[in-house]
């Protein structure tokens, strides 16, 4: 059917679409977006329908049958986050979440009209409950303006951001004695009670959603995840993009954490692929950041499980991997975050460490090391991370480094499986003064204080501020801390010690994901000596084929 010039509405009661009744609701969402086009806001979301139109009860019903009155009156209205899509090309079945929004060719039709005569603004926002911008300016401020206490707010979200660096995540520190030194779950629910604008609700069920998972709870940050989705939806939040660009890192994260690959890795490509958040990527560095090191840690998970069986694509690969944590490193100093710059260090090296482990040190972004490099290319990576640790707070120290630096130390042994604890015992694992010698000019990194002698001492240091309450280290984080020093204490002839972080492993590995307690089941039973194994009484190990990776 061939479209009329022009679109006429009548907002006087009886309204009206060329000349014919039009239904209130579906004439109310027409001119709501006319006005959002001629406005350059360009969406109209849910939020504005709701209290105006319609309430949450019936908001499908009314979008429903808006969008029957919009095909008889002959226009087209697109919906979701994307308005350069041509409507027809549009999923039905995702109508109902919004946001919806004129095609330009479209807005150029519409004539909004009073008794006849063109519409001013004024009576169009008095139509559509709006206030003009004269009466905003004189009366009280919008519903995002910003407020004096809005000071407290973003106060206590920075507390809960620092608590976070400083592995703070759900215990407060011992002995803070009240002085506000909380944990990070603690501050951001606070900050959840001060939250004013529907930006700040949103970004503190962000926030907790980030924080569960670091908890190693999928299930719970899932749950706030489904929050923040139905906020964005519900609501005309500012960041919209920002939110629903992290909400799908956070979700890919989860996979990533159930180890579930190719899940993460649709989600992230997803993304990129989506008009709006592909543009948040772009230009927002804290936001590429996160997906470039999550895509290179999926991509090096990858690597190392195809090594034996690809090698062309397990080497294809690992070369991204490498390519896109030097993206991800690049983002963080863009952004100026010592922390992301750190975590990304530490990647890139237990990365180029792996992939040498598994014969991928002929890489271009390798090769030029020389094998006999690799390793200290690889301590150097994780000598900067602790570097930069250092040279922030120097309390946003995580596990990671001093574990990555065990596992090399003792990689530099080749033993036979299940040795004896003679044989056990005879091994030479690099000790940490070998390995600040491999850092070379990063070598002043490894302070004293964080970094005893040897390696027991190091990992016993790191258990006691978690026993402590000092910090608190995710499950992975801790089970890989009791192994670690399972096998130091063991080699140091302290079985007893051994035995004990043995236990503690026992106990803890069901709440790790089976691709995780098949690592820890398969190092214990062929890298320990076979008179511990047999006194501590390992787990079975499970009968499913692992990927040859490690956590």
């Amino acid at each position: 059917m061939p479209k009329p010039a022009l679109l006429s509405i009548e907002l006087t009661s009886p309204q009206s679409v060329n000349g014919r009744r039009a239904a209130f609701q579906s004439l109310w969402l027409l001119v709501r977006m006319q006005h959002a086009h001629d406005a350059g806001a360009g969406i109209v979301r849910l939020a504005d329908l709701r209290g105006e139109v319609s309430d949450a009860s019936t908001l499908r019903m009314v979008v429903s049958r808006a969008f029957r009155d919009f095909k008889a009156w002959n226009i087209e209205v697109g919906w979701g986050e994307d308005t350069q899509r041509e409507p027809r090309f549009l999923n039905a079945e995702r109508r109902s979440q919004g946001p919806f929004w004129l095609p330009a060719a479209e807005a150029k039709r519409v004539r909004v009209l009073v008794q006849g005569r063109a519409a001013t603004a004024a009576e169009v926002a008095s139509f559509l409950g709006l206030r003009s911008r004269k009466a905003q300016a004189a009366g009280s401020p919008p519903p995002d303006a910003v407020h004096l206490q809005d000071a407290a707010f973003w106060k206590q979200l920075v507390a809960s951001q620092q608590a976070a660096r400083q592995g703070r995540l759900m215990a407060p520190v011992a002995g803070g004695n009240g002085s506000g030194n909380g944990s990070a779950l603690e501050s951001i629910r606070l900050a959840g009670t001060l939250a004013a604008t529907d930006f700040q609700r949103a970004l503190v069920t962000l926030n907790e959603a980030m924080l569960w998972r670091r908890l190693g709870d999928n299930e719970q940050a899932r749950r706030r995840l489904q929050a923040l989705k139905k906020q964005r939806l519900a609501h005309h939040v500012a960041g919209n993009d920002y939110l629903g660009a992290m909400e799908c890192i956070v979700s890919a994260w989860c996979a990533y954490t159930a180890r579930d690959l190719p899940l993460a890795q649709s989600l992230l490509s997803g993304m990129a692929e989506d008009a709006a958040r592909g543009l948040v990527l772009r230009h927002h560095p804290d936001v590429r950041f996160e997906w470039c090191n999550l895509w290179a840690l999926v991509c090096r998970s990858r690597a190392l499980a195809l090594s034996a069986e690809d090698k062309p694509a397990s080497a294809a690969l690992a070369e991204e991997s490498l390519r896109r944590f030097g993206e991800a490193l690049a983002a963080a100093f863009e952004s100026h975050s010592f922390d992301a710059a750190q975590h990304v260090a530490a990647n890139m090296g237990m990365a180029a460490w792996l992939f040498d482990r598994v014969g991928l040190s002929d890489l271009p972004a390798l090769a030029h090391d020389g094998k006999a490099d690799t390793t200290r290319r690889a301590v150097q990576w994780i000598a900067f991370s602790e570097w930069l640790c250092g040279h922030t707070d120097g309390q946003g120290r995580s596990a990671w480094n001093a574990i990555y630096l065990m596992r090399i130390a003792r990689g530099h042994c080749r033993p036979e499986k299940q040795p004896t604890l003679a044989q056990f015992r005879a091994q030479k694992p690099l000790d940490p003064a070998a390995i600040s010698k491999l850092a070379g000019p990063l070598a002043d990194a490894f302070d004293a204080t964080n970094w005893p002698a040897r390696w027991v001492d190091v990992a016993q240091a790191r258990l006691a501020d978690h026993q402590a309450g000092r910090r608190r280290y995710p499950g992975l984080q801790h089970c890989s801390l009791l192994f670690e020093h399972a096998w130091y204490a063991a080699h140091a002839g302290d079985l007893k010690a051994a035995e004990q972080s043995l236990g503690l492993l026992r106990e803890a590995l069901p709440q790790l994901v089976p691709s995780d307690r098949a690592y820890f089941t398969e190092s214990w039973n062929d890298a320990l000596p076979a008179e511990l194994v047999l006194e501590a009484k390992p787990p079975r190990r499970p009968a499913a084929r692992r990927a040859k990776s490690m956590p």
